[in-house]
């Protein structure tokens, strides 16, 4: 153990915010202890962000540098709106851990490894030419170095377990040192282990001792546990939340406003599957779930949903996207009610499926064959979207329309506390079906929404057929006449753009609604954005943060509050697509801010390009 470094470590008693980032291969519970650190730090009255990475490969060589899982969790007295850009502490069990995690690592930052693990093969295996520990590549950090596979090993002698299953408890000693180091409590992770391994108590009695036994450890060391302040929470019930589960209880929660059946189609696909998983345990609520054949298969049951009158929900990310597309268009044209969710990911092909993008906001405008608009909406953060689950189907609901939901790996897998909503307090979402029998046409509109009418199949009287080929726009029968398809064309334009008067008008999210600068973002990016406009206007500057829920169409005002910026900075992780889309709708000096790492953006990275645009403008 490096002493010198404890004892700088002494120094470092207190911390408004902290980063701990966890690291190991993919078998060694790195996700698991992510998450309850996450939960302890939300039970400490913490404020945090989580997100958690892992690798593509189902099971990648163990040792290899394919195989490393990372989970990071920023947690702290203030307000926390993204995983943070740097961490402060690296639990690396590995050495292929510590080769691909260092880089997050802020220099003078803390190193726990398992020395244990620095064998020659596991050094040669993560790719380094010599050892990390004695090469001194390490010397700008503070390295703690417990030979926690032994530790752990005679920590859980006495619970029976072999040695395979006793090295697998390894991932809850470092857990145990962890929360020692920063006061986190242990009852609320021996109570879940304890649920968890309810049927096993052996396996459960084994990590509670590793866990303890971490925890110990930490008081023979000679350093001081850092204490991190408290947030201050207004009143109410708050559930620790990802934005795949808030997506999903906002979906069950619009079912409840409507008084409609949910059925959700779905096929696995990552990183959207969890979207599935969630909905599945809701069955007692009502929800009903189907695990279709194929991603063409799955939008076609959803339309039939929504046909029969209930409400159709189909997700997938960008590769089952565009299988869909084709079915997409059949609802355009049916003009039929659905919810689409797209969890992006990096991209193209096959791409990089558990890193994430924004790259599949043009093929949500734009990926379908002929003219067939639709509705896209973006969530940012893990509690947006609930909120916009039920804003997607109100919509959806209202104007008899396709929604595409973006959201992405980052906002589905992050997670944050998150205040219950009352639902008695939620606006209920009205629905008009059509039950009179005189003069029955299926393609009457409604003058304000210019939604057709929605007969449930099986309304004596309202017998009808719908589907693909053109619609005569009278009479609801096929039509190939030319003027008819020009007119149902506009109709089918026209209801969308109508969309804009029931989207309330866009305001600043901070600052001014105008000035020298607006930062425009959409999804993901609000965390980053918000903390680099927060610091920015602190040290004085004329920024303002604008983020974009509504992508088409959007908000009505939202022209003329962009024109009364000097200029606009807009960060996405992709080549500039909703920066192309400003300018088409008349933002013409609208400038991308691009990054397609994989990775969140970091807030630093927004600060620094705003600074160097401000300055040129005082040159």
């Amino acid at each position: 153990m490096n002493i010198a470094s404890n004892k700088e470590l002494q120094e470092q008693a207190t911390a408004e915010t902290v980063v701990v980032r966890l690291a190991g291969d993919s078998g060694d519970g790195i996700q698991v202890i992510g998450s309850q650190l996450g939960l302890a730090s939300a039970m400490a009255e913490n404020d945090l962000g989580t997100f958690p990475e892992y690798p593509s490969e189902v099971r990648a060589p163990v040792g290899t540098t394919y195989g490393v899982s990372a989970y990071q969790v920023h947690f702290g007295g203030r307000p926390i709106k993204t995983i943070g850009d740097e961490a402060d502490m690296l639990v690396a069990l590995n050495p292929a851990a510590l080769k691909t995690n260092l880089d997050t690592l802020k220099k003078g930052g803390v190193i726990l490894i398992d020395v244990g693990s620095f064998t020659q093969r596991n050094i040669e295996k993560a790719g380094y030419e010599s050892s990390p520990l004695e090469d001194g590549s390490l010397n700008n950090y503070h390295l703690l170095d417990p030979d926690i596979s032994k530790m752990t090993l005679e920590a859980v002698a006495d619970t029976g377990l072999n040695r395979k299953a006793s090295m697998r408890c390894k991932n809850f000693w470092a857990l145990g040192l962890v929360y020692w180091l920063y006061g986190r409590d242990r009852s609320p992770t021996v109570e879940w282990l304890n649920r968890k391994f309810a049927a096993n108590p052996d396996v459960a009695g084994a990590n509670v001792a590793a866990l303890n036994a971490g925890h110990a450890y930490g008081e023979t060391m000679e350093a001081t546990a850092t204490n991190v302040a408290r947030m201050d929470q207004p009143p109410g019930t708050y559930s620790f939340v990802t934005g795949y589960e808030a997506l999903a209880w906002g979906l069950a929660a619009a079912a409840e406003l409507s008084d409609r059946q949910l059925v959700f189609a779905s096929y696995p696909i990552t990183p959207a599957s969890p979207l599935l998983h969630t909905l599945a345990k809701l069955s007692d609520i009502g929800v009903r779930t189907f695990q279709a054949e194929d991603e063409i298969a799955a939008i076609c049951a959803a339309i039939g949903v929504s046909f029969a009158g209930g409400i159709g929900v189909t997700s997938s990310s960008g590769p089952g996207i565009a299988l869909k597309q084709e079915a997409m268009s059949l609802a355009v044209s049916a003009e039929l009610p659905l919810v689409i969710v797209n969890t992006q990911r990096a991209g193209p092909s096959t791409g990089m499926p558990t890193k994430t993008e924004q790259s599949d906001l043009n093929q949500a405008l734009y990926g379908r064959h002929g003219e067939s608009p639709l509705v896209v909406l973006a969530a940012g953060t893990p509690a947006e979207c609930f909120d916009l689950a039920i804003e997607a189907t109100r919509i959806a609901l209202t104007y008899m329309t396709p929604v595409i939901l973006l959201s992405d790996g980052f906002v589905a897998n992050s997670s944050s506390p998150w205040t219950l909503p009352n639902m008695d307090s939620l606006k209920k979402i009205e629905v008009k079906n059509h039950t009179d029998t005189e003069n029955f046409n299926p393609y009457h509109r409604d003058p304000d929404t210019l939604a057709r009418s929605w007969a449930v199949p099986g309304t004596p009287g309202c017998e009808h057929r719908i589907g693909g080929i053109e619609k005569d726009y009278a009479t609801g029968h096929i039509s190939y006449e030319p003027d008819n398809h020009q007119k149902m064309t506009d109709v089918r334009a026209a209801r969308i753009d109508g969309i804009a008067k029931s989207i309330p008008p866009l305001k600043p999210d901070q600052g001014e609604a105008e000035g020298e600068m607006a930062v425009v973002g959409w999804g993901s990016t609000y965390g980053p954005i918000s903390r680099a406009i927060s610091n920015l206007r602190a040290r004085g500057l004329s920024v303002s943060h604008i983020h974009l829920t509504h992508i088409r169409p959007f908000a009505p005002n939202q022209n003329e509050l962009l024109k009364g910026f000097r200029q606009i900075l807009v960060p996405e992780m992709n080549s500039g697509q909703l920066v192309n889309l400003l300018k088409a709708e008349g933002c013409p000096h609208a400038e991308k801010l691009s990054k397609m790492t994989g990775r969140p953006f970091q807030v630093k990275e927004i600060e620094e390009a705003v600074m160097s645009r401000l300055e040129a403008t005082d040159e």
